[in-house]
């Protein structure tokens, strides 16, 4: 089912109120180059984007994958601010701030690599995902990927402060500017077609991921 959902992924042509949607294989962040993970692994990521919330329900009420995924675990999201650019979602120009540095925020990377440049960008990309792994402000973190070339990352937030200190080196992890060096490399010479990084408020979690649930850690933005 893995398999086939990644090799066919959700066509937007076929669903009506869908704009776009990724349907990726899960990595574990961090995990060796050569890990079996990072070839294929039997857990499916899909970041989706819906005109609005009846066309979702609809979708995971009636189709068979949407039902399938409707007794997983997913996140609904407002989309917040976006650094960078990327085809086929419709991201809004309006972007916000948030007044509460303590709110919960999730973060989304989406990048189309260069194919030459995959060696590299995995060489500076392991461990800003090993920083993101092992940060004490993360309640969930993970990595995708769909051949040939889409690389994807998501991970949940305390705080927006701890995240922000993150990028910016500020933390007290071991090596705190992994995040930032490896952002300098890439404005040094990109590793991307294309490349975006997404910043969204946790609306509502459904379902459990590894006989968990909770991840907002009940810090829900009510809209």
């Amino acid at each position: 089912m893995a398999l086939k959902s990644v090799l066919f992924p959700i066509n937007k042509t076929k669903f009506k109120g869908l704009i776009h949607a990724e349907t990726m294989s899960a990595m574990k962040l961090g995990s060796s180059i050569f890990a079996p993970s990072r070839l294929f692994s039997k857990t499916v990521v899909v970041f989706a984007q819906w005109e609005n919330e009846n066309s979702l329900l609809e979708f995971l009420q009636s189709n068979s994958f949407g039902k399938k995924l409707s007794k997983s675990w997913y996140l609904k999201l407002k989309f917040i601010r976006q650094w960078g650019s990327i085809s086929h979602f419709d991201i809004s120009k309006k972007q916000s701030e948030i007044n509460n540095k303590n709110q919960s925020v999730v973060a989304v990377t989406l990048a189309r690599m260069k194919y030459t440049e995959i060696p590299r960008f995995l060489r500076w990309g392991s461990p800003v995902e090993q920083l993101v792994r092992d940060h004490s402000g993360t309640t969930l973190s993970l990595a995708s990927i769909r051949y040939p070339n889409l690389i994807s990352t998501f991970s949940i937030w305390k705080s927006q402060k701890e995240m922000s200190e993150m990028v910016h080196g500020h933390t007290k992890m071991e090596n705190p500017k992994r995040h930032s060096d490896a952002m300098k490399e890439r404005n040094r010479k990109d590793f991307h077609f294309e490349f975006t990084t997404l910043r969204f408020l946790p609306i509502s979690e459904h379902g459990i991921w590894n006989g968990k649930s909770n991840y907002l850690l009940n810090d829900i933005t009510k809209l």
